[in-house]
């Protein structure tokens, strides 16, 4: 795990490692690692990596879960929705109009988003230090 040094603008890994923090939403879309900004997250489309295959980062810590589909749900596919009805509205144009020109622009608002999305939350994960809550026994 990854803790702040104590000057406050680096990080330090548990070998004693320092790494200058980069932003997440430079690393993030791009789908690179959090900690160095060169190795990738993602194996798949969506699916992440067990770790950074440079600099060896565990990303265990990254639990998006929903967080991009609300995020492709509130924000990105507005504009696809808005194309959409106002083909609609404007020209009431057969079925097959909106198969051709609707629906792939729907696909791509709802669906290319979901990458650099997913991305920025897992840097920002890394970022933020954001974990899962724990009690403290005292």
């Amino acid at each position: 795990m990854d803790t702040h040094d104590t000057d406050g603008d680096r990080f330090v890994d548990a070998a004693g490692h320092r790494w200058t923090p980069l932003s997440p939403l430079r690393t993030g879309p791009a789908g690179r690692c959090p900690r160095c900004g060169k190795g990738h997250i993602f194996r798949g489309f969506l699916t992440l990596r067990d770790g950074c295959e440079v600099c060896g980062l565990d990303y265990s810590y990254a639990d998006p879960a929903d967080g991009p589909a609300v995020f492709v749900q509130l924000f990105a596919c507005i504009p696809g929705v808005v194309v959409t009805l106002m083909l609609q509205i404007l020209a009431s144009p057969p079925w097959w109009v909106h198969l051709l020109v609707s629906m792939p622009v729907l696909i791509v608002s709802t669906v290319l988003p979901l990458r650099p999305i997913k991305g920025w939350l897992v840097a920002s994960q890394f970022y933020f230090r954001a974990r899962e809550g724990r009690l403290v026994d005292e």
